[in-house]
């Protein structure tokens, strides 16, 4: 172990001992993480619908709402362009990815399509489609919205490179959503500190507007039962999701669960500031959380070559979730892939999401 991984090895000791981190949770941590992470009460407020489009079997609504502070948030909702009736509705999640110049367009289709730097994203991670968009042909109401820092709710910030203008990685000039997601990766701390001031947290204040997005969703009279899903960043806001609202009946989480213990030594500095919000480890693990909506449907598919999350963490995560759940509706996927969510976990989901929601 190098000298980083045995100092907060040693300080882990100290913290278990003097602050009882971890401890065993139960159904009274979904109300005291949502105190722990200042979960904000908002709103989608003011819908608007900015424009409509089909593409091919697909109708698609681009929205626009306002949560009260910043820019307006916006959507694409998708649905099948013969459907008739009110059809089971699934918020789709974002992912992080490091890319912050779009949201919602890295799982979901507008009638521009996917420009270079997702086609890249989703190739790496996405098995190269736009999981929303398959996920409405299945017969959905899919709603893919944007969230505070990303595409439409992006913080003005210098995007200018901080040296030339090319780039071995791209093979030429660097486009302006990569030198935007350059500036934001220095951003996010500014971003987490704000919030703490606040008496909130980055992952608080986003689980805010994935609330109002999930409230928005079961009100429209064409939706019936609602779910979510995502994968990594966007997996950790449907546990978060979930977690907070009652009202959402499945939940699919793709790569982001692992207990934080094991984490410790090289995995912690590898993730966004939303994975860590203050207080959560005086209440219980991650794991702890993601299984706090039980009994309620829950899949949480583990990707067993993943670079993010140590075996033995997400080992570790399934043993407290099955505990949890006992014979209840927990649905383990033991992926042998790195991180991502790929076409069979993502077929995977979508089977087990319309069992639970038709």
């Amino acid at each position: 172990m190098d000298l980083n991984g045995r100092v907060f090895g040693e300080l882990a000791g100290i913290a278990a001992q003097q602050l009882g981190i971890y401890p065993a949770a139960g159904p009274e941590l979904r109300a005291a993480a949502r105190e722990a992470l200042g979960v904000l009460d908002l709103r989608a407020d003011d819908v608007r619908v900015e424009r409509t489009w089909t593409d091919g079997d697909l109708v698609g609504e681009e929205l626009s709402w306002s949560v009260g502070f910043g820019s307006r948030t916006r959507a694409f909702l998708l649905r099948p362009r013969e459907a008739s009736g009110p059809l089971p509705g699934v918020v789709a999640l974002h992912c992080h990815a490091g890319m912050k110049w779009v949201g919602k367009e890295k799982i979901a289709d507008g009638p521009e399509g996917p420009s270079p730097e997702v086609r890249r994203l989703r190739e790496d991670i996405y098995g190269g489609r736009a999981f929303a968009n398959e996920l409405a042909r299945r017969g959905f109401a899919v709603l893919a919205h944007d969230v505070l820092a990303w595409g439409s709710r992006r913080f003005p910030l210098d995007v200018e490179p901080s040296g030339g203008n090319t780039s071995e990685e791209s093979g030429g000039s660097v486009s302006e959503a990569d030198r935007y997601d350059r500036a934001a990766a220095q951003h996010e701390h500014v971003v987490a500190k704000h919030c703490a001031v606040l008496g909130t947290s980055f992952a608080g204040v986003v689980a805010g507007e994935d609330l109002a997005a999930a409230a928005y969703l079961r009100s429209r009279p064409d939706v019936g039962p609602v779910g979510c899903a995502g994968l990594s960043g966007g997996g950790l806001r449907a546990a978060l999701l979930g977690a907070f609202d009652e009202g959402i009946r499945a939940v699919v989480v793709a790569a982001m669960v692992s207990s934080y213990r094991d984490m410790l030594g090289g995995h912690v500095a590898k993730h966004t500031w939303m994975l860590y919000p203050p207080g959560l480890p005086r209440l219980g693990d991650w794991p702890d959380l993601v299984a706090a909506r039980a009994p309620q449907p829950l899949m949480v598919q583990y990707a067993m070559r993943d670079e993010l999350f140590p075996e033995p963490g997400m080992r570790r995560a399934h043993a407290i979730i099955s505990e949890r759940y006992g014979d209840g509706a927990y649905e383990a996927v033991f992926a042998d892939v790195p991180h991502s969510f790929d076409v069979p976990m993502q077929e995977r989901a979508f089977d087990w999401l319309a069992g639970h929601l038709r």
